[in-house]
């Protein structure tokens, strides 16, 4: 990694930072036919795309028993850290849970309710990588909102990993399906003679999930597009060079598209990072993802001329996940609004979000958390208002109702009102 100076950036330079697509755009149009072949022929399509795609040829979809059959089988201490991940994250979502309410607004009884969705489908991704975690961040919140029916798709393999479906049984699923890629979500969206059909689409992938979390919204509803990682590290002279290399190096570490960078007023400290990211790197099982991620347009060290600087620039990028390592870094966090998930100080890093503090890791890429925050049990529950008048609230606002009506053209809505006040 270089150092690079923001003032300098050109507008591709730029662009490469704030309109990062992760090549998802690049792939819509395979996703759309690969999303058409499962939404017509099922059970077929999503074997032939394992054979095609994972180069597995799948007997069973439905591998609901392997999930707690390999909760069994992992050693002890696997078990416990799923056990005590699930259990923050559980508490964590438990707080999200909305109460239903009713007040008087001067005669008008008015409330709101909450009731959870019917089903909910998971995506766990698997591949280059298992992320038993994203099975606990995707299931949780659904069956804490109060999801009847949750069910989980996770790559097909000769073995698939059994910590992931240990982590999938323990977090509650319902029923887990061997199957990956864009082919999972157009199953989970439209259902197979295997796989029920769901009412919403939630979790990260690769750029094939993504562009397909795409297709089909509208169809189905989606948490959002979760991109490749992404971390933007925030940091002053004081910050120790070598913690903000490895949350950087951390996130490389996810994917080759992942998008990983800090920013800094103090030149010695940019200069001191690119020395301990290239340090970290070397000898790492997946050196080779790492190494391009970090050489990728989307990530660097970027210098800036003052803090105010680095700020907007954070404030631009809209991380999914940013730290601040800063000695003011409460009042820095209130200027900088957009962000999926925030990790204060030198002991927090990204990592203890991923797996075990308990919020949840599914956040918004690409600038989507300028809009959006991340997966919560908000996400699996729907809202309806409710309102109960009575002759006198509703006579109090009749002359508003009605002239209102009127005037948009529509008169039975104010004959509606008028009728219950006749004789």
């Amino acid at each position: 990694m270089n150092v690079r100076t923001i003032a300098d950036l050109g507008p591709d330079e730029r662009a490469a930072f704030f309109d990062r697509d992760a090549g998802v755009d690049a792939v819509r149009d395979d996703v759309r036919d690969i999303v058409s072949q499962v939404h017509e022929e099922g059970d077929v399509a999503l074997r032939r795309f394992a054979e095609e795609f994972d180069d597995v040829s799948v007997g069973n979809i439905d591998i609901t028993d392997a999930a707690e059959r390999a909760y069994e089988e992992i050693d002890d201490d696997v078990r416990e850290a799923i056990e005590d991940a699930a259990a923050n994250i559980r508490a964590f979502h438990e707080r999200q849970v909305p109460e239903d309410w009713r007040d008087d607004f001067e005669g008008r009884e008015l409330g709101r309710r909450y009731r959870p969705l019917d089903s909910a489908g998971v995506y766990a991704p698997g591949g280059t990588a298992a992320y038993p975690s994203s099975a606990l961040m995707g299931v949780i919140p659904a069956k804490v909102a109060g999801v009847e029916h949750v069910a989980v798709a996770t790559p097909p393999a000769e073995e698939v990993n059994p910590v992931t479906l240990a982590a999938i049984h323990v977090a509650g699923a319902d029923a887990v399906y061997q199957v990956g890629g864009a082919q999972a979500i157009a199953a989970l969206a439209y259902g197979t003679e295997t796989v029920s059909a769901t009412d919403i689409v939630v979790g990260p992938g690769n750029r094939w999930v993504t562009a397909a979390k795409a297709e089909v919204r509208g169809d189905v509803a989606i948490d959002f597009l979760a991109g490749p990682s992404e971390i933007m590290v925030v940091a002053d002279g004081d910050a120790g060079p070598d913690l903000v290399a490895a949350d950087l190096v951390a996130q490389a570490e996810h994917d080759e598209n992942a998008s990983v960078v800090a920013v800094t007023d103090d030149e010695e400290l940019a200069e001191q990072v690119t020395a301990a990211v290239d340090e970290q790197v070397d000898g790492r099982e997946r050196e080779a993802v790492i190494r391009a991620a970090l050489d990728n347009d989307a990530s660097g060290v970027l210098l800036a001329r003052s803090m105010s600087e680095a700020v907007l620039f954070a404030e631009e990028y809209a991380a999914e996940h940013l730290s601040i390592q800063a000695d003011d870094d409460e009042s820095l966090l209130e200027r900088i609004p957009s962000a999926g998930s925030v990790f204060l100080g030198p002991y927090s890093p990204v990592a203890a979000g991923d797996y075990a503090t308990g919020t949840n890791h599914v956040l918004p890429t690409g600038g989507s958390a300028r809009v959006t925050g991340g997966l919560s049990v908000d996400t699996f529950v729907r809202s309806t208002t409710v309102q109960r008048l009575s002759e006198d609230s509703l006579d109090d606002i009749a002359d508003t109702i009605t002239t209102l009506a009127k005037a948009e053209g529509l008169e039975a809505h104010a004959e509606s009102v008028r009728k219950r006040f006749e004789d």
